[in-house]
Parts: structure tokens; sequence; C-alpha cells
């Protein structure tokens, strides 16, 4: 065997382990849920996560020893990738195996000479395996009452339901109103396609799939939480979500990777996009817990987009931050996010401990209110795609952090987000209604990033985004810590008149000191948005607030972060007449 094949197969060896360790954690979700197991339930989310990199670095020590001194031969590894690509052709899962394969490659040549013939840039077998969704698909068909009860009996967990003929009656309450006329067209009429295996996250477990009715195709969800009863656990249904928007949000970027049981995950992924059209097939693919895949098929969907478009890359709308400079493309709906080389006072922190910050977030539960980021290396673009006053932001503000070699401009480090609309600016547009209902949702992800042990830190307007759908979304992570490990305190009352008229404070601070009574200096200047604020969330200015969180989360309390309006839910108290 030569150097190549045997270099391609360990890479595969190393891929396959990390696959199977995968789907080891990813199956463990159901009896942690069925145990009511929450904390555990977010360790093992965390350790999938930090699997591929382990799996990574153990394999490249291996690679580091077979290779031996061709290890920075490129034309080594361009006869190591056609090896390794006929070893994966017609895989169910080559697109994943081709990601790891170009993971190895990346951490031998520190993120370098990123090239087709050298890694797999893009795949020769297409972006994805051609595979048959109908093989992941569950069907019922018939009467909707008895689709549903069907539908119920064959997604049972070793716990009981707490009342199926209650959760029954619900869900068919709910289609009615959703189809109206169309519900009553009598039996044969309806049929359920649910993908085959549960969906796993945090509190809650969740059946997927659409519904089939007189030729309309309506993707629903049903999410069943557990009654964390000790003398009669049970599971329920809380509420129906219908239409591609409220899909679109359960998966959304803001929120921790799925436990599925997806053996083939492009199955799953092409389903879900038929479920979400205008997702992109890169946030599925992380949303089910292949975000390094998530990464691959996201810059191919990126070379394409700057392929087919001419528009300039710009600095991004809204106040300039002290730590990071951002740029996009008008076109494109995404930002760029550069760590600054020297930050504007007073920010006091490092390039290190910026990426610290992003990873904390990547393994952490961002109960939908942190959005998720891809993080590139040497990110190459066409020089001629800047504007002058991009280019100038970035002299100014991050030279060390990019080079012009010819015709192309190499962004050495970068992260890229979602484009929002800053908060800041969605206010100065928003009528007193749209202001109202921000501002509640803002002082709500201030509440949920605590209840998930986050403290956010700098909490000004201008560090949170609005969604499309709406929704307050923190973005600036560099002074995020866990809301454990503030202290949470009143400012003392000035002892005499010297104290009170001082321009500094006249009592100790420590390093890790929180004053929640300064927290209205984040509304200086928008005296409509303080004032909606004020109305719902008040009490965030309270210590006793923040040290009460903090008290519940010592006491091993996991909060419940709903992806959909508590109004949906179904009221558990009363019971079925059908």
């Amino acid at each position: 065997m030569d150097k190549q094949t045997r270099l391609a197969r360990t890479i595969l060896n190393g891929f396959t382990a990390y696959f199977a360790e995968f789907e080891n954690i990813t199956l463990a979700a159901r009896t942690r849920f069925e145990k009511a197991e929450w904390g555990v339930m977010h360790a093992i989310s965390t350790r999938r996560i930090d699997l591929y990199k382990e799996k990574v670095l153990e394999t490249l020590s291996y690679v580091t020893h077979i290779a031996d001194d061709r290890l920075s031969d490129f034309e080594f590894w361009t006869e190591t990738r056609g090896v390794y690509a006929e070893l994966v052709r017609g895989m169910t899962n080559f697109e994943i195996a081709e990601t790891f394969y170009n993971s190895i490659y990346n951490a031998v040549f520190a993120h370098r000479r990123i090239r087709d013939e050298h890694a797999f840039v893009f795949s020769p077998q297409g972006d994805m395996p051609p595979v048959d969704v109908r093989r992941v698909v569950v069907r019922f068909s018939g009467g909707l009452r008895d689709s549903v009860a069907a539908m119920l009996d064959n997604y049972a967990l070793h716990l009981p339901y707490e009342d199926p003929e209650r959760d029954c009656s619900y869900i068919v309450a709910a289609i009615e109103r959703e189809l109206g006329n169309q519900a009553s067209l009598g039996d044969g009429v309806f049929e359920f396609q649910t993908l085959e295996h549960h969906f796993y996250r945090n509190k809650a477990v969740y059946i997927v799939g659409r519904i089939v009715s007189s030729g309309i195709q309506l993707p629903f969800v049903l999410p069943m939480l557990h009654n964390a009863c000790s003398d009669k656990p049970a599971v329920y249904v809380d509420t129906v979500l219908f239409g591609s928007d409220r899909v679109s949000l359960l998966f959304s970027f803001t929120r921790s990777y799925f436990m599925v049981d997806a053996s083939i995950p492009s199955q799953y992924v092409l389903f879900l996009h038929q479920l979400m059209p205008k997702k992109d097939i890169s946030e599925i693919y992380s949303a089910i817990g292949h975000h390094r895949h998530g990464k691959t098929y996201y810059y191919r969907t990126a070379y394409r987009h700057m392929r087919s478009t001419t528009d300039k890359f710009i600095v991004a709308p809204g106040i300039k931050g002290m730590v990071m400079t951002v740029f996009t493309l008008p076109s494109y709906e995404f930002v760029f996010k550069i760590i600054k080389d020297r930050f504007t006072p007073p920010k006091d922190v490092t390039h290190q401990l910026v990426k610290d910050k992003y990873n904390l977030v990547k393994r952490w539960d961002r109960a939908g209110r942190m959005a998720d980021t891809q993080e590139f290396n040497n990110l190459v673009f066409d020089r001629s795609r800047f504007s002058e006053e991009a280019i100038e932001e970035l002299s100014a503000t991050c030279p060390s952090q990019f080079v012009i070699s010819g015709t192309a401009l190499i962004i050495k480090h970068c992260y890229v987000e979602r484009r929002m609309t800053p908060l800041n600016l969605y206010l100065q547009e928003a009528s007193d209604q749209e202001v109202d209902e921000v501002m509640n949702d803002y002082g709500k992800s201030i509440k949920e990033l605590a209840a998930a042990n986050i403290f956010p830190g700098d909490m000004l307007l201008k560090n949170f985004g609005v969604t499309r759908h709406g929704r307050v979304v923190f973005y600036d992570y560099d002074e995020i810590q866990p809301l454990l490990e503030c202290n949470f305190r009143r400012i003392p009352i000035p002892r005499d008149d010297y104290e009170e008229m001082s321009s500094r404070p006249w009592y100790s601070v420590g390093p890790n000191d929180v004053f929640p009574e300064e927290f209205r200096l984040f509304f200086s200047g928008n005296q409509r948005a303080r004032k909606a604020f004020d109305a719902r969330h008040s009490e965030i200015y309270d210590a006793d607030f923040w040290t009460g969180l903090q008290q519940r989360i010592r006491d091993g309390h996991v909060d419940d972060f709903y992806p959909y309006p508590r109004a949906m839910r179904f009221p558990r108290e009363q019971r079925s007449t059908a």
C-alpha cells in the first residue's frame, strides 16, 4: 500500500470513528429526556460539539507520522485527495467525510493554500448525496383523528402520555382551525408525513413533518414536554406549530443544535429544506449538529453568490463597535466581523479573549437569543469588490488582519454571522407599537440569557439585532460571562455631600462587580425605548432580581426556552370530552 492510500484510509478511519461516536452521543438524548436529566442533556450536547476537534487532532497525530517527510508536499496531498475521493464515492454521508478531510488538511497547513486540487473546496460528487427522503418519512393517512392518534402512538416514548385523548383532541382542533373547511372533507383526505426519529433539544422533544391535504402541504411540528413528575412521569403535547416560518424559528441560527438520529444527514436536511425553503441548507446542517459541514456548505454558497453579483463590500450600517470591524455586501444576508488591532477605551480585552468568548457561545445554550457564527481563517476575496470606504476602515482598524496580494484581499481571521437590523437603528423608524413590542422582546432576551447562565455585559441597544421575524438577538460577545461569576450589588448610599458630588465612585469596585441600577444608561437618548422597557422589565434594575436568578441556577433549575409564544401552549388542566 503506497503512502497516499495509507494516509487516505487513515483519515477515513478517523472520520468513521468520529461519526460513530457522534451518533452514540445523539442516541443518548432519548434516555436523558425520559429521565429529565437536563443538566446531562446540556453536557452531552457540548460534548458532541467538542468531539469533532478532538477526533481531528487525534487523527492528525497519525497523519503526521504516516506522511512524514511529505507532510508539506502539495503534490502528495493532491494524490491523497484523489484516493480519498474514490474511497468515499457512493457513501451516503460522503459530504461530511469530505469536510473531515478538509479539517485535517487545514490543520496541517494552518488554513493556507486551500485549493480544490488539494482539498474538497467543492465535491466531485456534488453538494449532497442523491438520497431518497421517502426512506426516512413515516406516513399516517385516513380520518383526521385516527391519523393523529396513530401518529402519537408511533412516536410514544418509554414514558406514557399524560393524557393522550386530551392531546389528540387539542391537535385535531388546532388542525381544523388552521385548515378550515378542508379539515372536514372526510376520511382518506389527510396524510401526515413525519421524519422517522424524534428531535431532542434542551427540555423538549419534537415530531417534525407536514400535512398533505387536498393539494396543500402544510409544515407542522409537535413539541412534547416532560411533566417532571417524580410520582407519575409522563409526556404531553404542548402545542402545534404550523407553517414554514414557525418551523424556521424552531431551527433558528440562534438556538442550540438538535439531537436527532439522522444516520444519513442529507435525507433529513433535504426534507427539512422542503419544509423551510427560505432557510439556507448550511444552517439546516448546523441545526442537526453537523456545524462543520454547515460551514463547508456555507462557503460554497457564498462563493457562488460572489461570482454571480457585482456589488461592493461596505462598512456595515450602525454604530461602529469598539472591538470588531464589521463589513457586508448589500446583496448578501451575512456580515463579516474582524477583531480590531486596538480596542477603543474603556475596552480591556485581548484577541484571544474575544476568540474564547465566541467559542463559549458556540458551546453554550444560546436560548434562542445569541447568533451562531462561522469562524474562518485566510478567507480570500476579490480586492475589486471592496469599496474604498471599506478598505480605509480595514486599514485604520485592523491592518494586521488582512493582506492584499495582487488582485486578492485575504482576511486572516473573521467570523461570519447572519445580518440583522441593529436594535438602535430599528427603533429610529419604529412606530409606537413596534417600539413597545421590540423593547418587550429586548427585556425578554436579557432575562432568557440570564436564565441560561449568560450575562451579556454590555447591553447597549447597538449590541442587539432584530431578525426578519422581529426577534431580538444579542451579537456582541466580548463582555459575556457566566452569570454565576458576576457579583451583583446595589450602589452604596453616599455618606456626605462630597461623595454625592464626586465624579468617581466613592466605593470599591471589584472586577466582577455589576450594579444593575446603572443599566438605565443603556437607554440614554431614547426615552420612547426607556419608557416601553420600564413598563415591562424594570426589575432588571434591581440587584435582587439577578441574585435570585443566580440562586435558581445554583439550585439546579434549568429554565424552559420555548421557541414559540407561550400563548400558543395548550391548557393542560382541560380534559378531552371526545
